[in-house]
């Protein structure tokens, strides 16, 4: 059983790595996929028996930067040999880039609760509570930085105020420290429709109606008005407007890949999530998108004057919105390049 250092203060969470499971892999060099059991007191849910999933890509001596997405990112952030698919967050890894998995070592982990298997209130604080299990595990001492995009930014806010020691630097892009009302409206209406369906014995139509919302409220009038202005069609009697292909096909996506309590409980902890900015314990680059929805401008601001010195503010202005993260990567990779190493590299140590 791996040592377990003593946490952060909290009051809520007592918890240990159990064993590593057999299932670890190299895949190639210095890359391996596992997983950990581990014992987590969570804040809602109670004591759960957890397995930690996780992708450790790049040189054993490289500093440790663990990335982290939205809810529906997981573990895999860019192909391997092992497994060829795209990572949620492909190209961001390409050679040359910020995050080089030949440069530094990438961790990436599955969310508690991303499988399915805990349907009660999941908190950001346990999150971050399981990272810093995975970081004991690993044997990582402490995390060069943590790179969190959307909800992964809420979990590096947790981390950094619970495990400060555990990290160096956090970058947190399209992610404060705390919901906005608006977009905590928006969240409560997509889980209406998911309960909705499960009343009607149609769970996979209403994730996927959920989905659709949850689109529009990523995305900006820009962008729809640039890809969308057509004239609507009659199909069978019923008019049909010009975004409703994407929209479906984006929620026939995502129910192939996610169960609707995963999605309902994630969603959840979006709007659980609290953080006090004057306990955040690092170095904090913001990243705000200058026309998102879900995060605006203001909460990102108000986050920066919260830190005091050890907040800097670099925003970004996209017609994708709160999606920025995903599709803008050449000019999110410019700005992690800036914040995690400015004009040089860390050295391996």
């Amino acid at each position: 059983m791996p040592h377990v250092q003593p946490l952060a203060p909290c009051s809520f969470v007592a918890a240990q790595p159990v064993a590593t499971t057999g299932c670890v892999r190299v895949t190639q060099a210095g890359a391996q996929c596992g997983s950990v059991d581990a014992v987590l007191a969570t804040r809602y849910a109670g004591v759960r028996k957890l397995r930690l999933n996780y992708e450790l890509l790049g040189p054993s001596d490289a500093p440790v930067v663990l990335v982290a997405g939205g809810i529906s990112a997981h573990r895999h952030v860019t192909a391997t040999e092992a497994d060829p698919t795209a990572g949620w967050a492909q190209g961001l890894l390409d050679a040359g880039r910020a995050l080089d998995p030949t440069q530094v070592r990438v961790l990436a982990f599955d969310y508690i609760g991303a499988d399915g298997s805990i349907d009660a209130p999941i908190d950001t604080a346990d999150q971050a509570d399981a990272v810093a299990l995975l970081l004991d595990a690993l044997g990582i001492g402490t995390l060069a930085a943590y790179v969190g995009y959307s909800y992964g930014a809420l979990v590096g806010l947790q981390l950094a105020v619970r495990h400060p020691q555990r990290l160096r630097k956090l970058v947190a892009v399209s992610g404060v420290h705390q919901p906005h009302p608006y977009a905590a409206a928006w969240r409560a209406l997509q889980r209406k429709a998911v309960a909705l369906g499960r009343l009607q014995c149609a769970d996979e139509q209403g994730l996927s109606l959920a989905r659709q919302f949850a689109m529009l409220s990523y995305r900006t009038q820009e962008e729809f008005g640039e890809r969308f202005n057509a004239p609507p069609e009659i199909h069978n009697g019923q008019v049909r407007v010009a975004a409703e292909d994407y929209l479906e096909a984006a929620g026939a996506k995502f129910v192939a890949r996610v169960s609707p309590t995963a999605w309902l409980r994630l969603s959840e902890s979006i709007d659980l999530h609290r953080v006090d900015p004057a306990q955040v314990g690092v170095p904090v680059s913001v990243i705000a998108v200058e026309g998102d929805r879900l995060v605006p401008m203001s909460d990102a601001v108000a986050l920066i004057e919260g830190l005091g010195g050890r907040g800097r503010l670099r925003v970004l202005r996209s017609p994708y919105g709160h999606d920025a993260f995903l599709k803008e990567t050449d000019r999110i990779d410019a700005l992690l390049a800036s914040e995690l190493f400015g004009s040089q590299r860390p050295s391996r140590t």
